[in-house]
This record gives C-alpha cells, structure tokens and sequence, in this order.
C-alpha cells in the first residue's frame, strides 16, 4: 500500500526545519569579523583584492593563495568575487559560507538517501520506503549542525574545505546512480540496449569520480579523497559485481553471486591505486627528511603517535563535542612521544584497531555503519599521517563528520516496531538538541571579534594562540590609546601567552608593538624572551611573521624600535639551518629600509629568491633595489627572470610599473 502524500513529505518538512534552524543559528556568527589564517590568505592578500574584473586580475587572484603550492584558484577567485560585489567586509563572505553550507546538507541528504536505498537491494530504485527518506533528512540535518562543522562556515578561509566537499557530494552522489543503474535488471529491454545502457551507467561512474576531482582540487587538495570514498562504497554495497542480480545456481538450489567485474577493477587501479603510487613516490622522499620537520615542534614519528589520540578526539569531538574541546586554537595539546607518553596513545591505537575490527565484523550485517566508519577513518589519511601539517583543525573533519552520522544515525532512527526504538529515538533527539544549542552558541561568540576572543581565551587557557588573540583583541579595540581601558586588559593575556610553554613570539612582538606604538617604555624581559625563544628553535610562520609585524612598524616610522635589540632578534633567528625565504625578505626589508644599508638589504633579498624562485614578491624587491642604485644590467636580467612567472598574464601590471622604474629607462 503507497503511503499517503502527507506521509511520503515528511523528509521535506524534515529538510526544511533542518534549513530554517541552520540559517537561525548561524545567522548571528555572520556579524562576525576575520580570523586567523583568514589575513594572510584575505585580508592582506592584494592579489585576491582584484580592482576589476578583467583576465589578468581574475588570473593573479586564482594563483595568490599562500595556502598551497597548488594555489587552490577556484577558492581564491570567489573570495574575488566577493570583493568585487561587496568589497572587504567579512559578512558578505561569511553569507556566501552558509550558503554552500546548506547547498552541502542538501547534497548529504541525496548521498544519504541513496546510500539507504543502495544498501537495500530488494526495493527498486524509485520505490524507497518512506522511513529511508526520513533518515537521510535527519542524517542532513545533524550534519548541518554539527558544532564540528562551524569553522566551515564561519571561518572564511575554510570556504576552501566546504567548496572541495561540494564537488566530492556531487560525485558520490553520481557514483552511486550510476553503479545502481549497472545493478539493475529490466526483463522487458532488449540484451543489446541493456548492454549500451550499462556502459553509460559506467561512463557516469568515471565521470563522477574524475571530473569533480579535477574540480575539487580546485579549491583545496582534500578533493583528491574522492576514489577513495568511492571505493569504499563498492567495497561495503556494490561489491564490484556485475550487472545480474544472480547466476544460475547449483543443483541443490543455492545462489550464487555473480563474479566481479573488470572493468570497476581497472578503473580503481587508474584512478586510485596508480595516483597513489606516484604520490607517494614524489612525496616520501622529502617526508623523510628530517629539515623537512625543522619548523613543527614534531618529527614523522611523533606525529603518528599524536594522530591515534587526535582521530579518536574527533570522534569525541563530533558526536559528544564540549565547548573546552571545540576551542579552534589547539596548541596546547601535548605532542605523544611514546606510546606510554602520555598513556592515552596506547590506549587510542587499541581504540582505533578495535574500531577497525567493529567495522569489518559489522560489514555483513550493518553495511551502512561499516562505510560510514570507513570513511570517516578513509578522511584522515590525507591531514592525519605523513604530510607536515599542523596536528590538529577542526575543519578536517567536514566530511568525515558525515560518515560518523552515517554510522549512527540509520541505528538510532529505527521504526517503532524495532527493540528499544523509544530510546534511541529519545538519545538521537538529545544529541540533536545538544548539538543545535553548542552550535548556536558557539555562533553567537563568533558575532563579535571580542566575545570571541574572550570565549576561545576561556575554552582554551593553556594555548597561547588563544591568550595571544584575547590580548591582540583588546589592543584593537584600545586604538592605541593608553587611557583606554582595553590597553591594561591586554597586558595580562599577553604575558600569560609569553609564559606558556612552546609558545611563539607572537606575544612578545604584541607587546612591544603596542608600547611602541603608544610611546610607552619597552622592556628588556621582552626583549630577552624573544630572542631567547629565537635561538632555542628554528623560526615558525608565526614567528616571522611577528618580526616582519615589526619591521613594518619601524620602517611605516610607527615604532621606535631599538636597532641593536631588532638586529639580535633576526641574528638569531637566521642562526638556524637553511632559513626560511620569507624570514630572509623581511631582513633585506629591515636592513634597507631601517637600517639604510642598502648592501645588506640586497644580499638578503637575493637570498630569499634562491631559497624561493618562483615568488614573484621576493623578484620584485630585488628589482626595485636594484634600479635604486643604478645597477640597470642587472635589474633588467632580473626583470627577465620574472617575465618567465609571468603565466597567464598575472605579472602584467608589475612588470609594466618595474619597467617604469627611473633606473630601467
């Protein structure tokens, strides 16, 4: 018997509340302004800042990111986009979050729905059950407010992990109709267009698999996980069979199912096993390099240790997540040096390899649980094992949060008739609530840079990022006045950041900027902190970039700045093995500038572009130095070696104002 229309909407309405509270709860976050990664990739980010629209601009935009080597273009072009609607204003990029957000739970319902539907093959493909539907909406709409997800959204930068994921739902999405298309069975067609129509269902399965990898790597290199995924789906329902249900059985009766086919075979050998192969190839050399792990505070062996208790947070994190553990800044976790040290990395491996055998038992009987866990596990072998990445971001787990909800949900949101069902009815609608309520809340915070500074300052008391940010805040919000009240509010987190173990000099630079900048006395201890921290390990990003903070300090005459004290802090930085392009610009930078040694200045530049050649940034400032003093036969061979980045035509404006240059007439 059909079910009603009533009945047979109710995932609508489900879908529509889903959206509808969505949209509420992060509605407030949107008022929000830039964080973190978002200035270096944004905010002070020329290039994506294009003031028109014409080919050369839209190319120097998609190639600006400092992200990756790989530039992510298509996140870059429509952070363009929307600084050519709208301008610099982080609320209309946070909006156009949310929209691929929802654009997102849309797709996981579809995936979800034919998920269900693939794992149950007695139904026909258009005939699902009523209650299928219902959990592919409730799967949505948990993942939609998964407080785990919120950086996704709200963290503009990270506009780069949602528009991968889009293009990795889409071709799930169409894997899965085309591999139940190949199953499919009509008697009353014709073997021949049988035959055509199977291979058109194969043709689908490739191109869902290659083309929205193409386009997912675009945007973030997390898209490449698509085989992968893939995979896993015909490992748990499709099984590589052909396209018969059944051959014919034995004598006795029995069935027998039919024999895997080649061609899905060949295709995970081109499209998975071989990629991978050269990846690994190209990647594993420099892997093992131990300079490679010169910068992070981990070496190859402790990260994988580091990596059994992060992924078993992340499950924590996803379906019971607390406000302390969903705290962004996450340097005050403490790095695994053995499997005793501390005793939690024994006990997380012993976790995941129980896990693991949980998710192969479960294969027979649970085909969903089993792929939902297989892809959450599948998602963190790309950020979670060999590459030199930071440990720990909460954006990582943007769809691998979808297998966890892909796992549980279908166990939870059983039919009345099934045991138990009012209990699991009554935990799924906990966790919802719990979810919706940690997310509004954490949305809330979002709204306003203070709030959300003083919030992740109380989530997080032992990170620095997080006591330097609060302190960062405050002195913005002072406007560099000393009568401000915000000004003594920075001192204390500030300080407190400087004191916490394996922090930068981010601290130390916040401080002696903001006193130099409000002419107030600057003291030795922060001084001797800093170059302490210095000489003690080889310079980080944030460490560079706080020299370079206050080298434009000095050199904009914002800060007096004593030369002796800015001299031993880059001394000591640049004292470590094979030093860091951008920390060698920032020294040619101070020494030109500030120091007015113009030798030295062009020394160091040179330096940076041999340790980078093919940053343009490095190649202009040598030629621009280089003109200064006259030397035109050199900038002009300079001049040429930047026309060879010219791809695309990026560097048109650059090279046209170089040629300019007084000293290249």
């Amino acid at each position: 018997m059909r079910p009603s229309s009533t009945r047979s909407s109710w995932h609508l309405w489900v879908l529509a509340a889903a959206f509808a509270v969505t949209i509420l709860v992060y509605w407030p976050g949107l008022q929000g302004g830039f964080l973190f990664d978002d200035y270096p990739n944004i905010v002070d980010n020329k290039d994506v800042q294009p003031t028109d629209a014409s080919l050369p601009s839209l190319v120097g935009a998609a190639l600006s990111s400092p992200a990756s080597e790989f530039k992510r273009p298509l996140a870059s072009l429509s952070f363009a986009a929307n600084y050519l609607v709208t301008g610099l204003d982080p609320y209309w990029m946070k909006l156009t979050n949310l929209i691929i957000h929802l654009l997102n739970g849309w797709l996981v319902f579809l995936l979800a729905r034919a998920l269900l539907r693939a794992s149950s093959p007695r139904q026909a493909p258009t005939s699902a059950p009523v209650e299928e539907d219902i959990v592919a909406a409730m799967i949505a709409a948990g993942w939609m407010l998964l407080p785990i997800n919120l950086t996704a959204v709200l963290y503009v930068v990270q506009r780069m992990e949602s528009m991968a994921n889009l293009f990795v739902l889409i071709g799930l999405i169409g894997y899965v109709v085309g591999r139940r298309r190949m199953l499919t069975t009509t008697p009353t067609v014709s073997p021949a267009a049988k035959g055509g129509s199977n291979w058109a269902s194969f043709i689908l399965c490739v191109v869902s698999i290659t083309l929205p990898v193409v386009l997912g790597v675009l945007a973030k290199e997390t898209a490449v996980m698509l085989p992968l995924y893939t995979l896993l789906i015909e490992w748990t329902l499709f099984h590589f069979r052909k396209p018969q249900q059944f051959l014919a059985g034995s004598a006795k009766g029995e069935k027998k199912y039919p024999p895997r086919d080649p061609r899905l075979i060949g295709l995970f050998i081109l499209v998975l096993a071989l990629p991978i192969v050269v990846g690994l190839t190209w990647l594993l050399p420099g892997v093992l390099k131990p300079e490679t792990w010169a910068a992070r505070d981990f070496t190859l062996g402790t990260r994988l240790l580091s990596e059994a208790r992060i992924v078993v947070n992340y499950i924590v994190w996803t379906l019971l997540p607390t406000p302390s553990a969903l705290s962004f800044y996450h340097d005050d976790f403490q790095i695994s040096t053995g499997l005793l040290t501390p005793w939690t990395t024994l006990t997380s491996m012993v976790s995941l390899v129980a896990l693991i055998t949980l998710m192969l038992w479960l294969r027979a009987r649970r085909p969903l649980a089993t792929l939902g866990i297989a892809m959450f596990l599948g998602c963190q072998l790309l950020t979670g094992t060999i590459l030199p990445l930071e440990l720990i971001y909460e954006h990582r787990n943007y769809f691998a949060s979808f297998g966890l909800l892909l796992a549980i949900v279908p166990i939870l949101a059983v039919p009345r008739t099934v045991p138990f069902a009012l209990p699991r009815h009554a935990l799924l609608a906990g966790l919802m609530l719990c979810w919706t309520a940690l997310t509004a809340l954490t949305a809330y915070a979002w709204g306003n840079p203070l709030r959300l500074a003083e919030d992740l300052a109380m989530r997080a008391p032992q990170s620095p990022r997080a006591q330097y940010e609060q302190g960062r805040t405050y002195i913005i919000y002072s406007h560099y006045d000393p009568a401000s009240p915000f000004t003594q509010l920075a001192y204390a987190p500030l300080e407190r950041a400087a004191a916490l173990p394996d922090a930068s000099i981010l601290p130390e630079q916040a401080l002696i900027f903001m006193n130099a900048r409000m002419q107030l006395p600057l003291r030795d201890a922060w001084w001797d902190s800093m170059v302490a921290k210095l000489k003690a390990r080889r310079p980080g990003v944030q460490d560079e970039s706080s020299l370079g903070a206050l080298t434009q300090c000095a050199r904009e005459h914002h800060c007096d700045l004593p030369k002796d004290r800015m001299m031993e802090a880059f001394l000591a930085a640049l004292a470590h093995p094979s030093p860091n392009a951008r920390l060698f610009a920032t020294y040619g930078d101070y020494a030109w500038n500030v120091l007015d040694d113009h030798a030295l200045g062009e020394r160091m530049t040179e330096e940076a572009v041999k340790a980078s050649p093919n940053e343009p940034a490095y190649q202009i400032t040598l030629i621009r130095m280089l003109a200064a003093q006259g030397r035109k036969t050199s900038a002009i061979e300079a001049l040429r070696r930047l026309n060879e980045l010219n791809i695309g035509g990026r560097l048109d404006g650059s090279l046209s104002a170089l040629r300019a240059l007084p000293g290249l007439q």
